[in-house]
């Protein structure tokens, strides 16, 4: 499928999907975004939705420039993904206990860890730990000061809303483990106290919102940004790291044999540096994953769908991006509002997940359909793998 031209008078705005399906709200972020003097283009994803500032789903081009807005509060949230050598005929008839001890080794909602994990003896595979830590005497001063012990204890863990962390199988039976959570409450604060700096700017002053403003090139107020940001996105790539490492020590308790495939691991809420149409861009990705050619990319489902394993296209036109999950169609409240628990338990047959009503929230129901969605991007990405949860774990 191809895009469809929103005929914005300013910067270009590209829709895959069915222009229909977008809500007012919506289109009128979009129309906002475009219209910012920095923007060079935005590309809108088929899970577009409606939310603070700019839309979810949608891949904001900046020229010297970046809104802190609209990378969102839960900077470089992305998911991570790792196929193991079992097959569905390995795992028990009955997942609760296993369940059970994924929950125990990684907490989850608001719990942490009690100190901070040994990341050497996880083997996360990653290095440069003590430059990463010692980053944290940059941040922001106000957070740094009530952040660092936090910070350190939720490394590794999941976090509530649509966080979560999956055990699932391919259409041809292999075991796939795959999760979703980003940079946690340091992250959160960063973005809270960037999105604050921003609205207090002169050249921000005529906004049609004031959620858009932004930080431009050359002053201090964007390097004290940039720094920032890109220290919260290493955090969420290794929360996300550590947190699969204790997964694969869950899972090699219990099948010794087991063996891993190397980990695909996206951000889908951050900022990059790329060249696009020849100019050198700051590229925020709000709900939208790079879909280079070639690279690897996740887009899942909810808690009682599918999701995929991808491999991008490269598309130019969308600035190398594709939708970063199903996209949500129904706010949280009206999602309470119009579902029971009883219909829960329905749309998540076969998963082994909460069933209760602190997730009714997190139902199917409450999102697009992924199926529809990977349809409308079949130009962005080529589908690699099929999954399908048989637990999910959620906060």
């Amino acid at each position: 499928m191809s895009f469809t031209d929103l005929q914005s008078k300013t910067a270009p705005i590209r829709l895959w999907g069915d222009v229909d399906a977008v809500e007012p709200q919506a289109r009128g972020q979009l129309h906002n975004i475009a219209g910012l003097p920095w923007v060079h283009g935005v590309a809108v994803m088929p899970d577009v939705h409606y939310g603070i500032g700019a839309t979810v789903g949608s891949v904001i081009a900046m020229r010297r420039a970046v809104s802190p807005a609209a990378v969102g509060v839960d900077i470089g949230c992305g998911m991570t993904a790792q196929r193991t050598s079992l097959t569905a005929d390995d795992l028990p008839e009955g997942l609760g206990r296993l369940r059970s001890a994924i929950e125990a080794a990684i907490p989850v909602g608001q719990a942490m860890h009690k100190s901070s994990v040994d990341v050497g003896h996880v083997k996360t595979g990653l290095h440069g730990w003590h430059e990463f830590w010692s980053g944290f005497d940059d941040l922001a001063p106000p957070v740094a000061r009530r952040s660092e012990s936090k910070a350190m204890k939720q490394l590794g863990t999941l976090g509530g809303g649509n966080h979560y962390i999956e055990v699932c199988l391919s259409d041809d039976g292999q075991v796939w483990m795959m999760l979703h959570s980003g940079s946690r409450y340091v992250g959160n604060a960063l973005a809270q106290h960037h999105i604050e700096k921003a609205k207090g700017l002169p050249h921000n002053a005529d906004l049609p919102d004031r959620d858009l403003a932004v930080f431009v090139a050359d002053t201090p107020q964007m390097e004290a940004y940039r720094r920032d940001l890109f220290w919260a996105q290493d955090y969420a790539r290794r929360n996300r790291a550590v947190m699969m490492a204790l997964l694969r020590q869950v899972i090699k308790k219990r099948f010794a044999k087991v063996r891993f495939d190397p980990e695909i691991s996206v951000h889908h809420n951050y900022v990059a540096e790329e060249t696009h149409d020849g100019q050198e861009l700051l590229v925020t990705r709000k709900g939208a994953i790079r879909a280079g050619l070639g690279d690897m990319g996740i887009i899942p489902g909810s808690m009682g769908a599918a999701s995929f394993i991808v491999r991008g296209l490269g598309n130019g036109a969308a600035y190398e991006s594709a939708s970063h999950g199903a996209g949500r169609k129904m706010s949280r409240s009206a999602a309470r509002k119009r579902f029971t628990v009883e219909d829960l338990i329905a749309q998540t047959e076969g998963v082994e997940c909460r069933k209760d009503p602190g997730v009714i929230d997190e139902i199917p129901g409450a999102y697009k359909d992924i199926e529809e969605v990977m349809a409308a991007q079949s130009d962005l990405v080529e589908i690699v793998v099929r999954l399908r949860q048989v637990i999910c774990v959620k906060g």
